[in-house]
């Protein structure tokens, strides 16, 4: 793959059937992912051994759980006969361990994607697997199977929080868990790194860079100068200021550096020192204990709501050590984008991958918030892109429909059907059409099968119930004539900041109108507040980064 022509990709889909068809072998330079997993559960839910007749394991917005079935037995099978022997041995070990349950599922599934992983990467190329101490242990004995454990590079340990949960003092009788794991490899051992640096601390600062430069101001440590190892590592010995060692310079060296300055006796007959300037040091080299990115608490500015979110100072790290600008990226468990929204920022290629449409249209929301004009060219491949397409979606997973038609009038989902009612409303809007800071709500309804005009009342019941200003119905047929009539009779919104503008209270929008560019109407004082705004970024170079 080449730089010139490229557009980056969003993909929504199974990542396995996405990275067999779609993704050349050795043509990705960075690999991130943070597969979904409930880590939640207790582990005897996640041990409980499972007949196998339940169906495919799903992957659904905000549901991390991976479940032991029929396609778990198959992609068992396909990967302990096609697969490398290694990872075939370390698979029925692990069933002969923990039998057939949530967590091996698990595991299966991730190595088959592991093994394609492995595929796409380049012989220069890194992979980094997110995970917490819940399966850590089991994802590193496959990753050993499929990267060799001699491309093992880190097991980097993330400090996520600095709080303690409130059950402290209340019968805890464990640690409070407050960190992440980062499984680092490489696809080979030419694999790209550019070792990053972190600011000293002012206790660093003040315990060795002692010193100010008078006229300068330069702040500065003093360092050894004498050569380790003596005669036997080749160092020279001679005298400096009354001072006979071996040395680690030569004496035309010596003679430069005192003739700059830069040689310190701090009394007569001590050890001559060399001066180190601060402002010439990089900072402190990142160590495998990363305890200086704070994970996104509540308020946090770039917090968009979606629960696994990542913060993008950690993605910026692994993104800017193991790639450089131009690089290909891929994250093949995209959520809400953060791996994508650094690449981007970074200037480097992208490809993004998730299964829910949810997340897609998240991700294209933060992308166009974030970048504006400055955004690259980019393609998003498997949503729907024109009726008959749509229809197929329907069809083939109705909450799949809902959610892609949700993203097409930018609308939240209101809640997982499957976890209870959901009150006749499927999504909302909020918005703003005054400075009060207080967001009104537009309900919406989505239905993929035939309509009548009661689905037109009830919507407008639960508008009235909602205290909604506005409620639109999304559909996939047509509206009959008496829809129409009974959308009119709710009559009109007039915003008070508004003067002069009407929005009718009951709209109902075809999925035919939508893909033709047709919008909601309701004030648009500032964009919807559905998802939070990403911060805006322009795409910079790493130098500017550093600089800034």
């Amino acid at each position: 793959m080449t730089t010139s022509g490229w557009k980056n990709k969003l993909y929504f889909g199974d990542n396995l059937d996405i990275l067999r068809d779609h993704v050349p072998s050795e043509s990705v330079d960075l690999v991130y992912l943070d597969p979904p997993f409930n880590s939640n559960a207790s582990y005897n839910v996640l041990f409980q051994e499972k007949s196998g007749e339940k169906s495919a394991a799903q992957i659904t917005a905000f549901e991390d759980t991976w479940h032991w079935g029929m396609e778990s037995e198959y992609a068992y099978q396909e990967v302990v006969k096609e697969g490398a022997k290694k990872l075939g041995d370390i698979l029925q070990a692990m069933r002969q361990f923990l039998g057939q349950n949530d967590m091996m599922a698990y595991l299966v599934m991730m190595a088959q994607r592991m093994v394609e992983l492995h595929r796409v990467l380049k012989p220069t190329g890194s992979i980094y697997l997110h995970c917490d101490p819940t399966a850590s242990h089991y994802l590193k004995l496959l990753m050993d199977g499929v990267f060799a454990s001699r491309n093992f590079r880190n097991e980097i340990t993330w400090k996520r929080a600095e709080t303690v949960k409130g059950n402290v003092g209340q019968g805890s009788r464990f640690f409070d868990r407050n960190t992440d794991t980062l499984l680092f490899y490489a696809k080979s051992e030419q694999n790209q790194f550019n070792l990053p640096f972190k600011d000293y601390s002012q206790e660093y600062l003040d315990q060795f860079y002692r010193y100010i430069e008078p006229g300068t101001g330069r702040r500065y440590r003093l360092i050894s100068m004498t050569g380790p190892g003596g005669a036997a590592k080749g160092n020279p010995k001679y005298e400096v200021m009354g001072v006979t060692r071996y040395w680690r310079y030569s004496k035309e060296k010596m003679r430069e550096l005192i003739g700059e300055g830069l040689v310190v006796q701090t009394s007569p007959g001590a050890v001559p020192l060399r001066k180190q300037y601060l402002d010439e040091g990089r900072g402190v080299p990142v160590q495998s204990l990363w305890d200086d990115v704070p994970a996104l608490h509540s308020q946090a500015s770039e917090r968009l709501g979606y629960p696994t979110q990542k913060p993008e100072a950690l993605l910026e790290r692994i993104i800017k050590a193991s790639s450089n600008e131009g690089d290909l990226v891929l994250d093949p468990f995209c959520g809400c984008g953060t791996t994508i929204a650094v690449a981007e920022r970074l200037k480097r290629r992208w490809i993004g991958i998730d299964i829910t449409h949810l997340a897609i249209s998240l991700m294209r929301h933060r992308l166009h918030d974030t970048f504006g004009s400055d955004l690259a060219p980019y393609e998003v491949i498997g949503d729907p892109k024109d009726l008959s397409s749509a229809r197929a979606l329907a069809e083939e997973n109705r909450y799949q429909f809902e959610w892609w038609a949700l993203g097409l009038v930018d609308a939240r989902p209101a809640q997982d059907k499957k976890k209870g009612a959901d009150r006749g409303i499927d999504g909302y809007i909020n918005f703003f059409d005054d400075n009060s800071g207080k967001a009104k709500t537009i309900v919406v309804q989505v239905k993929s099968g035939g309509v009548n005009r009661s689905h037109v009342a009830t919507l407008n019941s639960d508008r009235e119930r909602e205290k909604a200003p506005i409620g639109i119905l999304v559909t996939l047929e047509e509206p009959t004539r008496p829809m129409l009539e009974e959308a009119a009779t709710a009559g009109y919104y007039e915003p008070e900041h508004f003067p002069g503008y009407q929005y009718p209270r009951i709209q109902i929008l075809t999925i035919k109108e939508l893909l033709e560019g047709k919008q909601a109407q309701y004030p648009r004082m500032a964009p919807p507040a559905t998802f939070k705004r990403a911060q805006r970024h322009r795409r910079t170079t790493e130098d500017q980064q550093r600089l800034v």
